[in-house]
Order: C-alpha cells, then structure tokens, then sequence
C-alpha cells in the first residue's frame, strides 16, 4: 500500500555551483515528516557506438569515491538548457570528439529516488565522425574503445559501478539489438 506525502514547507539549506539541498516538512503516513532533497538540473549521457561496433568509453578520476571510474560520456545539462539532446551532442563533442549522424533516446533513469531529483537522459550515438575533444578545464579524460559485447559483460558481472553507465549499455542491447 502506498501512501502520496503531501508538501508542508520547503528550508533551503546549501546552494552550491551544480546542486542544492532543501529540507522539505511532509505529511507522510505517520504524520510530520522531513526529507532532505538534493537539487540538480538534470544530466545527459551517451552511449556512442562505432561503426565497427565499439562503444567509445571515458576512464576519469572521481573524487567522492576517490578512483578511477570506466564510463560513458556524460554531463549535467547547463541551467537554462531546456534541450537534453543537445546536451547530448555537447558532451559527446566534448569529451570524445565525436558527432554523431543520429543520437537514439534509450530512455531516462533517476540516480537515488529516495533523495536525489536529477533525472540523466539516455542516448546512443550512431554514426560517429572523429574530431577534436573539448574538454572542460578540471577535467583528465581517458578515451578507451571496447566491443560492445566486451563492455557489456563487464557491466553484467559488475566490474563496472557507475549506475547510468550499465542502465544506459542494457537500454542499447534491447533498443539498438546489439
């Protein structure tokens, strides 16, 4: 059985650069209650896939968990962004140098339903033309190819831990037949 809690009140807490936190009052089934709600504009990530049937991959430094992590390309959508495909295109621009002939939409997933509101738009990429990377001033991209077949086992044995990452390579399996 489920139960909608209702808004009572909203505090601001902190603001920062990419994310806020509030702590939101409800009512909820036992009576009063409070959640602390991250704050976040939303992201983009992209599967890009080679016409030899790769999956362009980005190994970074990531510090909340203090190593490297394997992963698609991805980033937040900018404050006043209004399209993720766009963001899309940006990113993959960005930190592999490619475009692409057609981005597909996999779908949407939400990081942590249980504090966080951002939502990371998914794609593949198809069609992809090498170019230049553009990578923003605080970041060390590694770009490293993988057979899809490859990644995506990896992803299935759980060697890799970035959540977007294994929703958005199981999304493209069933979605582009791969």
């Amino acid at each position: 059985m489920t139960f909608e809690e209702k808004f009572v009140s909203s505090e601001r807490i902190y603001e920062g650069a990419i994310l806020n936190l509030r702590r939101d009052t409800v009512m909820a089934a036992g009576g009063q209650a409070y959640r602390e709600v991250v704050e976040h504009n939303g992201a983009v990530a992209v599967v890009p896939v080679t016409n030899e049937g790769k999956v362009v991959m980005v190994k970074q430094y990531r510090y909340p968990i203090g190593r490297d992590v394997l992963e698609i390309p991805a980033g937040k959508i900018d404050k006043g962004e209004t399209d993720p495909e766009g963001a899309a295109v940006r990113e993959l621009k960005e930190e592999t140098g490619y475009t692409a002939e057609k981005l597909q939409y996999l779908g949407k997933v939400c990081p942590s339903v249980a504090y966080f509101e951002e939502i990371i738009y998914l794609y593949a990429a198809i069609g992809l033309t090498p170019g230049e990377t553009e990578f923003d001033a605080d970041e060390a991209l590694d770009i490293i190819e993988y057979d899809f077949s490859e990644i995506y086992q990896m992803a299935a044995e759980g060697q890799l831990v970035d959540a977007k990452t294994i929703a958005a390579l199981f999304m493209a399996k069933e979605q582009l037949g791969l």
